[in-house]
């Protein structure tokens, strides 16, 4: 305090305390240091601008990105957004962005923007910018909050996977299949060209039909005397998840039905469960008539074979056979001028006769060897079971079937014992017997069902099988040797079957089914009971 010559007379001090204000602002600058801290470490570029569009703040990321000197860009004429744009933006890019940038200057709209940022090494890369404006309480914008993500690597590995996709859909419609993708219930939902070509419609115009789009797409294209069987198959993969691979005919769009292969495959997610179908159809009817031809030039050769084997052991039997009787001929004329002579000469007759029982004999031996080749298999037989023998004639019966679209039905009884045969014999009547079967029933359209039944009867075990032909036309004599009506057959193949039964003991005969069709039993015995 001073006198009124302003000499200090004395002090007066006062104190105040300000602890919280300091420790507030101590706090303050606390914050301000760690959220300077995450702006810096958050991993995008971050930048603000005033509300008229000038940039106030980038953080250290984006100088780092962009360049040290990229914050004091400035250009004679141009504001320092301006000149950043046309220093950092793609030349291509910059025009958009900045009438992006004005519009949401004008309007207070959020920016969105995806453009290329020139790095600080030159190198453009593609970012996505956007930007939020920060209102006061009257609702005026103060300023502009940014943020810009490089996603340049994200885009190139997009751009990677749609050229993989592309690649992988130009082999599809390119390769030289049909190609079918189906959804987990079956129902197609994408067909290549090669398979719309191919069926002469497109996918969609089944829609609209009253049928799903599979049951369409079979019986418009199936061929009458497939499409159950292969309904059924499809139905049974479609159930089970297994693959599905058949052959069938399948109905061009200028109608003739043509031989393919068809393949489906289940395509499973991470857990297993069935998303798709993909389904390839090969078209192989050059290939399946080719094979016909070739099985006809077989069977050609097989019969030629056969009946140059079977001529030459008939002259061979004959020329055996002939020898003694010729003999036996020959002694019974000089017994009778023995006999007639007079008086009749008793000795000579009595030598003559014994010459021809002996000549008798040779022929009977000669018989009874040939007959000695047919049974040399009962020492071959072993105790067999006949499912067992059943089961090997269908897998061989396999193809054949297929091939005159005929299936199997087989009704087994269990427990059957086994049985002392001779495997390959047995199988052999089997086979026979089921292509007489399946041949009879060419004529017949639809379904063409073999039915084999085995069952154990008395002291016996008992097979039956059934086809749905034409029937018995001459039951009397259809086991006789030479008889057949086949063009081509040669009438042994029922003579022999009956014949290998017999061997073994059993029996072999034919009954006619009701209201079609014919069933031929056979039987053989538990116990060894070949016959002599």
């Amino acid at each position: 305090m001073r006198d009124q010559n302003g000499t200090i007379v004395q002090w007066y001090a006062a104190a105040i305390d300000i602890d919280d204000e300091v420790r507030a602002q101590q706090a303050l600058r606390e914050r301000e240091r760690e959220l300077s801290q995450l702006v810096d470490i958050v991993p995008s570029l971050l930048w603000r601008l005033n509300a008229d569009g000038e940039p106030t703040f980038f953080n250290k990321r984006l100088i780092n990105f962009l360049g040290p000197d990229i914050a004091d860009t400035e250009k004679p004429g141009m504001n320092r957004l301006s000149a950043i744009i046309e220093a950092a933006i793609h030349p291509d890019d910059a025009e958009s962005l900045s009438e992006a940038l004005k519009h949401s200057f004008a309007t207070g709209e959020r920016f969105s923007k995806q453009y290329r940022l020139r790095r600080a090494d030159g190198v453009y890369r593609w970012v996505r910018g956007s930007a939020e404006p920060l209102r006061d309480e009257s609702g005026q914008i103060i300023q502009w909050y940014g943020l810009t993500h490089d996603i340049d690597d994200q885009l190139r590995i997009e751009q990677e996977l749609r050229e993989r996709e592309r690649s992988l859909w130009q082999i599809v419609e390119t390769l030289p299949a049909m190609i079918d993708c189906a959804a987990p219930d079956g129902e197609p939902v994408y067909r290549n060209p090669q398979l719309r070509d191919f069926l002469g419609y497109k996918l969609e115009e089944l829609d609209g039909t009253g049928k799903t789009r599979l049951d369409g797409t079979l019986d418009a294209g199936v061929h009458p005397d497939d499409v159950a069987s292969v309904k059924a198959d499809y139905a049974h993969s479609l159930r089970t998840g297994e693959p599905y691979a058949r052959r069938h005919r399948l109905r061009r769009f200028d109608g003739e039905y043509r031989w393919v292969e068809t393949r489906a495959a289940p395509m499973r997610n991470a857990e297993g469960v069935i998303v798709q179908w993909n389904v390839i159809c090969l078209d192989i009817d050059g290939e399946v008539r080719t094979e016909e031809d070739l099985r006809q030039a077989r069977e050609g050769l097989a019969r030629a074979s056969q009946v140059a084997s079977l001529a030459e052991l008939s002259a061979s039997i004959a020329h055996e056979v002939n020898q003694p009787l010729a003999a036996v001929v020959a002694n019974s004329h000089a017994c009778q001028r023995w006999l007639m002579a007079e008086p009749p000469n008793m000795e000579r007759a009595q030598r003559t006769i014994e010459r021809i029982i002996r000549d008798a004999n040779s022929a009977a031996d000669v018989v009874s060897r040939i007959r000695a080749l047919f049974k040399q298999s009962a020492d071959r037989r072993v105790h067999t079971t006949m499912p067992d023998i059943v089961s090997e004639a269908r897998n061989l019966m396999a193809d054949e079937m297929a091939r005159r679209h005929a299936r199997m039905v087989l009704q087994i009884d269990g427990k059957l014992p086994p049985i002392p045969i001779d495997r390959t014999q047995i199988q052999q009547v089997l086979i026979n017997l089921i292509r007489n079967g399946i041949e009879a029933m060419d004529a017949v359209a639809g379904d063409r069902v073999i039915e084999v039944r085995v069952r154990h009867i008395g002291n016996a075990v008992q097979t039956e099988i059934s086809d749905h032909g034409q029937g018995i036309e001459f039951p009397e004599k259809m086991f006789e040797p030479f008889f057949t009506t086949k063009e081509d057959g040669m009438g042994m193949g029922l003579a022999i079957c009956r014949s290998i039964v017999e061997l073994h003991g059993g029996r072999l005969w034919a009954e006619q089914n009701n209201p079609r069709g014919a069933t031929l039993i056979f039987t053989l015995p538990i116990e060894t009971q070949a016959a002599s």
